[in-house]
C-alpha cells in the first residue's frame, strides 16, 4: 500500500494506492457498495490483477457526527491532504447554524477551486432533447469565491445597517433599508487559476474550444473581469495554442489549425439557449462559481439528469471526486436508486490517475448495460420496455459486462 502524490504538477500514483471514501448519508451506502464493487472489478479484471485500489474510510455528515460529534472532522481534512486523492458519496448539509454546506466547505478548507463536471450522453438513458449525442461538454466552475464566499448579513442585522448606511454615505449608493447584504468577491488570481485549468485541460485532450461563460455585460468588474482575466491569461501563457474567435474568422477562414483551441465567450443567459440549439458547438466551459452552478444541471438534464452526471472537485495539491446529486434519504437502504453518478465519477478518479482504459472499460460496460435494458428505476419508468434492477443487481450487471 503506498500513497498518490503530486510533485512538480505531476501526479505519481502506485500500483497499489491508497484512497480514502466517504460514503456518504441517505443513499450513499448503497451507492458506494454498487460502484466501489463495480470500480474493484474493473481495476482486477483490466490490469489481470496488476493494479488494486486500497480503501481507507475516512468520516463527514452524519456518520461523522454520529461518530465524533463533528460533522467534518479535522482527521478527514487531513487524510485527504495526505492520500492526495478521495472519493465520496452524498453528504447531508445541517440546518441551522455552523457549516454552510459540507460541499462547499470542503471545497474551501481544500482550496479545490475547481469543479470539474463532464456531461455526456450514454446510449439508452432517456433524454428529453431530440439529439442527446451532440452534447460532450466539461464544465470547469470556478469553486472558492463569487458569492459562494458565503459573505453575506441578514435583513435588519446591524451589519447589514452599517454597510447600508457606509455605502450610502461614501458611494452615494441607496439600498432599501429592509435589504439582507451579501458581497460578490472575484479576483484575478482565482479566475486564471481555474481558466488556466481549463486551457489545459482542453490542449491535453484534444478539445476545441474553452468558452468562458460570464454575465460581465451587467456585472462589469466581476464576471466582466473574470472574461478578461481569461483573454489576458490565453495570451500571456497560451500564445503559440490558444487562439481567439476573432483569429479564427480572421486569420484562418474560420478553420482551427491543428493542435491549437480556440478562446471563446458567452454571456450566461444566451449559453443556457446555446446549450440547447447548438450543443456540439462547445467542448470546454469555464464559468464563476454560480453560472458553473446552474448550468452544469441544466445541460446535465439534456443526458439524463444529474443521476447520471459526474463531478469532481480538483486543486493544485489534492482531488475530490463525488456523486452530483442529493442524500435523496426516503430512498435509503431500499437497494433501489442509481449509482450512475458516484460509478462515473469513480471513472473521473480513474482517469485522473492515469488509468485510462479501467475507466474506458466501465464506461463502456454501463453503455451495454443501459442499451440492453437493465436500469434502476429511475430510468425504468422513462422506458418504455425495461427491465428494473435493484441498485446492487445493476452493479453485478456492469460488472457482467466488462
Amino acid at each position: 500500500m503506498k500513497k498518490i502524490t503530486i510533485k512538480n504538477n505531476k501526479i505519481n500514483v502506485p500500483d497499489n494506492p491508497v484512497i480514502p471514501f466517504i460514503e456518504g448519508d441517505g443513499t450513499g451506502p448503497d451507492i458506494w457498495k454498487a460502484a466501489s464493487f463495480v470500480i474493484d472489478s474493473a481495476v482486477k479484471k483490466v490490469s489481470g490483477g496488476s493494479k488494486k485500489i486500497e480503501w481507507k474510510e475516512i468520516y463527514a455528515g452524519e456518520k461523522a457526527y454520529n461518530k465524533v460529534g463533528d460533522w467534518l472532522p479535522e482527521d478527514t481534512l487531513k487524510a485527504i491532504k495526505e492520500y492526495t486523492v478521495a472519493i465520496k458519496g452524498p453528504l447531508t448539509t445541517p440546518v441551522g447554524g455552523g457549516i454552510r454546506s459540507l460541499n462547499v466547505t470542503l471545497r474551501q478548507k481544500l482550496d479545490l477551486y475547481a469543479c470539474v463536471r463532464p456531461v455526456k450522453h450514454y446510449a439508452g438513458v432517456p433524454s428529453p432533447v431530440k439529439e442527446p449525442e451532440k452534447v460532450d461538454m466539461i464544465i470547469f466552475r470556478e469553486n472558492t469565491e463569487d458569492v459562494y464566499a458565503g459573505i453575506e448579513w441578514q435583513e435588519g442585522s446591524e451589519e447589514a445597517k452599517k454597510i447600508i448606511e457606509y455605502l450610502k454615505s461614501e458611494f452615494s449608493v441607496d439600498i432599501h433599508k429592509d435589504s439582507g447584504i451579501g458581497i460578490k468577491p472575484i479576483s484575478e488570481f482565482c479566475s486564471k487559476r481555474l481558466i488556466r485549468r481549463a486551457i489545459r485541460h482542453a490542449l491535453d485532450n484534444g478539445r476545441s474550444s474553452v468558452t468562458m461563460v460570464h454575465k460581465g455585460n451587467i456585472q462589469k468588474y466581476t464576471e466582466g473581469a473574470f472574461r478578461q482575466w481569461g483573454y489576458e491569461l490565453a495570451e500571456e501563457e497560451f500564445k503559440d495554442t490558444v487562439i481567439s474567435e476573432d483569429d479564427l474568422w480572421e486569420k484562418y477562414n474560420g478553420k482551427c489549425p491543428e493542435g491549437k483551441v480556440i478562446l471563446k465567450d458567452r454571456i450566461a443567459d444566451i449559453m443556457f439557449q446555446l446549450a440547447l440549439l447548438r450543443p456540439d458547438d462547445f467542448s470546454v466551459l469555464a464559468t464563476p462559481n454560480l453560472n458553473g452552478d446552474y448550468i452544469s444541471d441544466a445541460i446535465a438534464a439534456q443526458v439524463g439528469g444529474i443521476g447520471m452526471a459526474p463531478g469532481a472537485n480538483i486543486g493544485d495539491f489534492a482531488a475530490l471526486f463525488e456523486a452530483t446529486h442529493g442524500t435523496a434519504p426516503k430512498y435509503a437502504n431500499k437497494d433501489k436508486v442509481n449509482p450512475g453518478s458516484l460509478l462515473l465519477s469513480g471513472c473521473m478518479m480513474l482517469e485522473y490517475l492515469g488509468w485510462n482504459e479501467i475507466s474506458q472499460a466501465i464506461k463502456n460496460a454501463l453503455e451495454k448495460t443501459i442499451s440492453s435494458g437493465f436500469v434502476t428505476y429511475d430510468l425504468a419508468r422513462l422506458l418504455k420496455s425495461a427491465t428494473e434492477l435493484k441498485t446492487s443487481q445493476f452493479a453485478e450487471k456492469v460488472v457482467e459486462n466488462i
